[in-house]
């Protein structure tokens, strides 16, 4: 913990300096030259700082700018797709969300509900999992592979008797999902919820979130579903498109 908090210590002295030697950062860290040096070369390794020309001075490197994108483009998916949330909720009278996927969950960043949604269930900030919800298994489908073989190998959890806990099953639904462009839930997680969903994509052509629609199975059928998975393609395409993705 203690390279962390040095690292961070750097990194932060960068920011506000804009650049600084050896000397001055071993001074900052109340460390020998040496142990700075050393630390400055694996953060400098990592893109996370730089030198600049011959001078020995250190300055913040294009790592960060790296990440700091990839923060600003979460903060800003809630702001920018509440109008897609709202405009796709009423004009399908369902529940509609927008999650992004933490390691093994899916988390609900966002929500409007329509007309005819019958449930007051807030899912914003609510952990869901991947397997068994239709946003969950467009951001696993969409996944690194050895993402989804770690999740996979592991134990599922059944939620209804409709959940599909076979590792095998999920793969091959994984390909529908990634031919098709969409997912679904019928009565996966809840019995007499049913849910689809689509991928949003950045700049870089990623999949970052799913936009689904969710309502009471009796209502929100499968032919229902495949009725209204256009529109929300749409959705996710415009908001996509406001992320940076050029399709």
């Amino acid at each position: 913990m203690q390279s962390v908090d040095r690292a961070v210590t750097v990194l932060e002295l960068l920011a506000r300096n804009g650049e600084a030697g050896i000397t001055e950062i071993a001074g900052e860290l109340g460390v020998h030259k040496s142990t700075a040096s050393r630390l400055v070369s694996v953060l400098e390794a990592r893109g996370l700082v730089e030198q600049l020309g011959e001078r020995g001075k250190y300055a913040i490197g294009f790592g960060i700018v790296r990440l700091a994108g990839a923060a600003t483009e979460r903060m800003d998916l809630p702001r920018l797709g509440r109008p897609f949330c709202e405009s796709l909720a009423a004009d399908l009278g369902e529940t509609v969300n927008i999650a992004i996927r933490d390691n093994d969950v899916a988390i609900n960043i966002s929500q409007a509900r329509g007309p005819a949604a019958v449930t007051a269930h807030n899912w914003v900030g609510q952990r869901t999992p991947l397997h068994a919800t239709s946003s969950g298994k467009v951001l696993l489908a969409h996944a690194p592979t050895e993402d989804q073989q770690a999740i996979l190998s592991r134990p599922l959890e059944r939620y209804t008797t409709r959940t599909v806990t076979n590792a095998t099953q999920l793969r091959k639904d994984f390909e529908l999902i990634v031919r098709d462009g969409y997912a679904t839930s019928y009565e996966e997680l809840e019995l007499g919820l049913n849910a689809a969903a689509v991928a949003v994509y950045n700049n870089e052509g990623e999949v970052i979130a799913a936009l689904s629609a969710s309502g009471p199975s009796y209502r929100f059928s499968r032919k229902r579903m495949r009725e209204v998975v256009g529109a929300m393609r749409v959705a996710a395409k415009e908001l996509s498109e406001q992320l940076g993705f050029l399709a």
